[in-house]
């Protein structure tokens, strides 16, 4: 397995499409994390997390979202693809791990989606535990030009999987220098993408809009892990946006040295331990 798995297998998505699900489970697991990877990315980036739970008899289960897998450029049909194929993903688990608890984790775009869960198909399950969230992509850290921001609504109805231009950063997402190297094999190997369509930011650029009112309403524990020097989500905006949540069901952390993937950043072993000690 190139990412550690202890096995891949498949889920059946919305309108019946196989999605890959990536697993690691130690023998007798006591909990599960149902992860959500970020944007242009893919289930197998959580081996690093993955690796250390399941030291500690918890399963992590990914799978490669809509657009994703195995794709040179993202493009979906819409944001709710996500919120449906991840509620289709939570019965899934919850029938391969019957009676465990479930916590959900997102990363950056995985973050977003994961928000958009709490607060609608996933309020309210009694398997789901709570949330753990890092470097959630509320706000955009990237500048775009105003002309193609006035443009996006034209072009995503005329030319939805035209391509956007966009400058590379895979080179600071971590300062592990051997993930950035594993990134980057990833993107020759077409198993990470590296360009994304109109359609794909519209969609992410709506899912982000009005986000703030309602996070007071959130209900379930969450965790949440903000990266200080982030170049592509704003740390700021985010911060203020999950301290909108009620103080007693919120863990707010945030590292102001760490780049974007905090579960790959050097610290990673600090921030795992904090997690382990709050689902305990």
């Amino acid at each position: 397995m190139r990412f550690a798995e202890d096995r891949l297998t498949t889920f059946t998505a919305g309108q019946g499409v196989q999605r890959r699900v990536h697993v690691w489970e130690p023998a007798a697991p006591r909990a599960v994390i149902l992860a959500i990877h970020g944007g242009m990315a893919h289930g197998g980036d959580y081996v690093t997390p993955a690796l250390y739970f399941r030291q500690h008899g918890i399963a992590t289960v990914a799978y490669d979202l809509c657009g994703h897998q195995d794709a040179r450029r993202v493009d979906i049909p819409g944001f709710h693809i996500f919120l449906d194929d991840s509620a289709l993903f939570l019965k899934w688990v919850k029938q391969q791990y019957p009676g465990l608890p479930v916590y959900v984790m997102g990363h950056s775009m995985g973050a977003l989606i994961a928000t958009h869960l709490g607060l609608g198909h996933f309020a309210g399950d009694a398997a789901v535990k709570g949330f753990i969230l890092s470097s959630p992509y509320y706000v955009n850290a990237i500048k775009v030009s105003p002309v193609l921001l006035a443009l996006s609504g034209v072009l995503g109805a005329l030319a939805p999987r035209m391509k956007v231009p966009l400058a590379s950063l895979t080179h600071q997402l971590t300062h592990d220098s051997s993930i950035t190297a594993r990134h980057y094999d990833d993107e020759r190997d077409n198993i990470r993408a590296s360009e994304i369509t109109v359609r794909f930011g519209n969609a992410l650029t709506a899912a982000q809009q009005g986000l703030a009112a309602r996070m007071p309403g959130w209900t379930q524990p969450l965790f949440a892990v903000v990266a200080g020097d982030d170049k592509l989500a704003d740390a700021d905006a985010g911060e203020a946006i999950l301290k909108a949540v009620p103080a007693h069901l919120l863990s707010y952390h945030r590292y102001p040295q760490n780049f974007h993937e905090n579960f790959n950043e050097l610290n990673r072993e600090q921030i795992f331990a904090d997690i382990l000690k709050w689902m305990q």
